[in-house]
This record gives structure tokens, sequence and C-alpha cells, in this order.
């Protein structure tokens, strides 16, 4: 079969390998639709946290069930997605209910190889069988279950008012689920394409230009009280640390970025808000099943996330092309031959 290796940072490298066959417990699922996430472009330039060179990158997957390994029961043929945290199931996170941070968590296209390839043989407890959703809707699932899981960590009401900074897909999944929890939610980013997309696409209560005065635009959003959550999806670090001091005194904020950089605040500022910070880190079957509900019935939407699309035969040429801001990429999806 056909597979994208990244060699190094920079390179990326087609290959023709053995096709796979599923071991006791596994499922074949033939690849059908991938997307693309900061965590894939990341790898790619060379900043990715908790990697390793050459990886078949690709975690956002979904697929068919091909064939069976010895012990499973799942229909043939289905239509399926992949939920790509593999966990141990013995350690004090999974034996807590938090799987997405396993101590010996294996992510697919991070510390192990994924999906772009035809086919991906995974545990049986890793797909999901889902009717009424297209291949590409699929493949946008864990991007989605990625701001659902960190609102749920937020534990966000109608009275929260929200700033999520950031409006890459991570910052726009985010929001839109923040919203369906029923808060007050402003978008931030530095690019003004980027915020005029918010408005047009998502029914946003504000966007705020991280190019200017934070501070400002803040205070006079909300009477001088401050935004009582803020959600970091940014992976800047002084976007990150500009958070204690433009958050509400008595609130929440919820750093869904990973980045290869201390993060500094100053503990008065920290103290005299009793400031709660909570990391989020993947999601939970719980927050998938969220995403399939939302999209179902409509209250979230996936394609307006999906700017840019193309065919695995073309990855090679064009997947260089998604990482520049220039191309206006908020999400891609390749989608197999």
């Amino acid at each position: 079969m056909k597979t994208i290796v990244c060699i190094e940072p920079g390179i990326l490298e087609k290959r023709d390998v053995e096709k796979p066959s599923p071991s006791a417990g596994e499922v074949l699922v033939k690849i059908k639709s991938i997307g693309i996430c900061g965590t894939d472009i990341h790898a790619y330039a060379g900043n990715q946290p908790f990697f390793e060179y050459p990886r078949v990158l690709g975690h956002e997957l979904s697929g068919t069930i091909v064939s069976l390994g010895e012990g499973v029961e799942l229909p043939v043929g289905s239509s399926v997605y992949i939920i790509p945290y593999l966990h141990c199931g013995d350690c004090i996170a999974c034996n807590n209910g938090k799987p997405n941070c396993c101590t010996n968590i294996e992510v697919l296209g991070v510390h192990r190889d994924g999906g772009m390839c035809e086919y991906l043989s995974v545990p049986a407890s890793a797909v999901v069988i889902s009717d009424g959703l297209s291949f590409n809707d699929m493949a946008i699932i864990e991007c989605l279950a990625i701001g659902a899981h960190a609102v749920r960590r937020a534990k966000l009401t109608k009275d929260d008012t929200v700033l999520v900074q950031g409006a890459g897909p991570i910052g726009l999944s985010t929001a839109q689920f923040a919203k369906v929890a029923g808060a007050k939610v402003f978008v931030s980013d530095i690019k003004k394409d980027k915020l005029t997309f918010c408005k047009e696409e998502y029914n946003l209560d504000a966007v705020v230009d991280a190019s200017g005065d934070v501070n400002a635009q803040l205070a006079a959003l909300t009477n001088g009280q401050y935004p009582t959550v803020i959600m970091d999806c940014t992976g800047n670090v002084n976007a990150m640390q500009s958070t204690f001091t433009n958050l509400a005194h008595g609130g929440k904020i919820v750093f869904i970025s990973v980045i290869k950089k201390d993060i500094c605040f100053n503990d008065p500022e920290f103290h005299k808000r009793e400031t709660t910070l909570l990391g989020s880190r993947n999601a939970t079957l719980e927050d998938f099943e969220l995403v399939v509900n939302c999209l179902k019935e409509g209250s979230v939407v996936s394609r307006s996330l999906v700017t840019h699309t193309g065919k695995f035969s073309e990855v090679l040429d064009t997947f260089e092309s998604w990482t520049k801001p220039e191309t206006g990429v908020i999400k891609a999806v390749v989608e197999m031959d």
C-alpha cells in the first residue's frame, strides 16, 4: 500500500509498504479522509512536542472496516471514525476515567505511525461506527472533540463570558462548543481575515483584534469586568501569558495549546483573582459522542472549518502550501483517491 512519511522536518516522502493485517483485537480500516491538524503542521515544521522522526502523520481519520482480527465482532463495511488516543487501561489516569492523559498514551501520528496511508490496523476499541455523516465530516470529529473536551473541563454555563484565543480549527471548535454551553463568546486573533471569517461563519458575540490593545478591547466589551474564562488555542507564549492579566477575578484559564516553552506569570496577579488554571489534553469517548450528536442536530458545523481539500496523490505537492498562513487555510482534508 501507499503511505506518506515525514522523514524529518520539512520533508515528506511517499513509500510503498506492505498492507497490514489486523492482529487479535484489531480491525483493518481502509482510510477515506484525513484531517490535517496543527499537530501535523507543527511536526512538519519541527516544533511538535512528544515527537520522533520518521513518522507517518495523520490522526484525524475516517474510513471503512475491511477485515477483523481474532475476537472482534464488528460489521465489515461499516463507516467509522477513529479515536486516535491509544491508552493502556491500567495507569492512574485510565483508572480515574481520564484515558485522554494516560501515562503510557500513544497518539496515532505522534507516538506511533498514523493514518496518512491507504490502510491502518487499530484496536477495535479505537473505531466508532457512525451513520449519517460524510467521511470528511467524520475526519473532523477529532478536531471538534478537542474543543468539546476543553469546554467540558471549563464547566461553562450561560453566565460565563469566554475569550477564545486563536481562530484556527481548535479555536473555532472550542468557540462553537462554548456557544452550545450557552456562554457569551469572543474570539481573538492577530489575523484580520480570520476575524472576518469568524464574523461571517459563526454566531459569535464579538471578535478581538489581538494585534491591538487586547486588555482595552476586553474592558470595553465587558464593562470593565473582563472574561470569566479564557481558553488559549494560539500556541503563542505571549498570548498564553497575557491570560493572567486579562481575566476576571474568580475566573478560569484553560490552556489547550501545547508549546515547547515555559509559561511565566506574576503570582500576585494570579492570587488576587483566585485564578483557576487548567490544562486540556485530547478528548474522551464522551466528547466524541457529543460532537456526533451536535453535528447531526446542526448546533455545530464542520464544513465551514474545511477551507481546502486535496487528493492523497497530491499531498507531496500541496502539504507545504497548507502550512503557510497566506494561503488562507483554516482546515485541510486529504481525500483518498
